[in-house]
C-alpha cells in the first residue's frame, strides 16, 4: 500500500483518556464484530486500544495503519512483548491509491474518518481495497450540531448525521446497517455544547460516562430503536456480482452473529 511515512502527528491528546473506557468498548465490540473477517484493515490504529478490543488472534493479519510515528512505534511495541497478537502488523502511513497490500474482508474506521479532510475520497480509496462481500465499518462522532471546541482541540473536521454518512457510500457499496449509539451520553455531549463548552473532559467525566451513561445507553438504544445517540455508525458491504451468486459471506461472519444486532 501506498503511504505518508513520517510527517504527520497527530495533535489529540484524547487517546490515552479514553483508552480506560471498557464499557463503552465492549459495547462496540458487540456492533461491530459480526463484520470482521479474517483480514482486517484499521485505518488510524492510534494506540492500538481498538485493536485490543476487536482482534482475536485468529486473523489471517490484521493490519494497523497509523500515520503518527510515536503511535505506530507504540502499536509495534504492543506486538513484540504479546499485548497484541501476532496477526497485527504495523504500516505507518494513510490510505493512498496504488494498494500493494492485497484486499480485506474488512476495513474499520473507528473514531477517524472526522479527522480525514477529503472523506469521500477516503471512502473511494477503502472500497478499492476492499474484497466482494466484504465490509467498510465507520464508526464516528454524531450531530453538527454538537461540534465543540473539543472537536476542533483534536482535528475533527466535522460531526456525521446518518444521512451525511450515508451520503458518502460509493456506487460498490450497500447499507447493511446505520445507528446511532449512546442515547445516554448525547446528554452529556448536549451539556457540553450548550454549557460546559470545554476543550477536554475530565478523568471524572469519563468515568461517569463509562461506567454509569454508558450501561443505562445498552438498555435504552435498542428501546429507542437505536434513533437517537452522540455516535454514529455505519456498515456497509461491498456488492457481489450476481454470476457469484446472492450468498456469500465474508470469512468470519455467520446468520446467526448478523441476527444478534439487527
Amino acid at each position: 500500500m501506498s503511504t505518508q511515512h513520517g510527517d504527520q502527528t497527530y495533535i489529540g491528546s484524547e487517546l490515552e483518556l479514553f483508552a480506560s473506557a471498557t464499557n463503552w468498548k465492549r459495547y462496540l465490540k458487540r456492533h461491530i464484530t459480526p463484520y470482521l473477517g479474517s483480514r482486517v484493515l484499521e485505518v488510524g490504529a492510534g494506540l492500538g486500544s481498538t485493536t485490543e478490543m476487536l482482534c482475536r488472534g485468529s486473523e489471517e493479519k490484521w493490519v494497523c495503519l497509523e500515520p503518527d510515528r510515536s503511535l505506530s512505534d507504540q502499536i509495534r511495541h504492543k506486538v513484540r512483548t504479546g499485548e497484541l497478537p501476532g496477526c497485527c502488523e504495523v504500516v505507518e502511513g494513510t490510505l493512498t491509491p496504488g494498494s500493494t497490500l492485497g484486499v480485506f474482508d474488512s476495513i474499520l474506521y473507528v473514531d477517524v474518518l472526522e479527522h480525514i479532510a477529503e472523506d469521500r475520497e477516503e471512502m473511494e480509496r477503502a472500497s478499492s481495497v476492499l474484497t466482494q462481500g466484504g465490509y467498510l465499518i465507520v464508526l464516528s462522532p454524531a450531530h453538527q450540531t454538537l461540534f465543540t471546541p473539543f472537536d476542533r482541540s483534536i482535528g475533527h473536521f466535522r460531526r456525521y448525521s446518518r444521512r451525511t454518512l450515508g451520503a458518502l457510500s460509493t456506487p460498490d457499496l450497500e447499507n447493511v446497517l446505520t445507528r446511532y449509539l449512546d442515547s445516554v451520553g448525547l446528554l452529556a455531549s448536549l451539556a457540553n455544547r450548550f454549557v460546559l463548552q470545554s476543550a477536554m473532559p475530565s478523568r471524572g467525566q469519563i468515568r461517569i460516562w463509562n461506567t454509569l451513561m454508558v450501561p443505562l445507553s445498552r438498555i435504552l438504544d435498542p428501546l429507542l430503536a437505536y434513533r437517537l445517540g452522540k455516535s454514529v455508525l455505519i456498515v456497509w458491504r461491498k456488492r457481489v456480482p450476481k454470476a457469484f451468486g446472492r450468498t456469500y459471506r465474508a470469512p468470519g461472519d455467520s446468520s446467526r452473529d448478523l441476527d444478534l444486532v439487527r
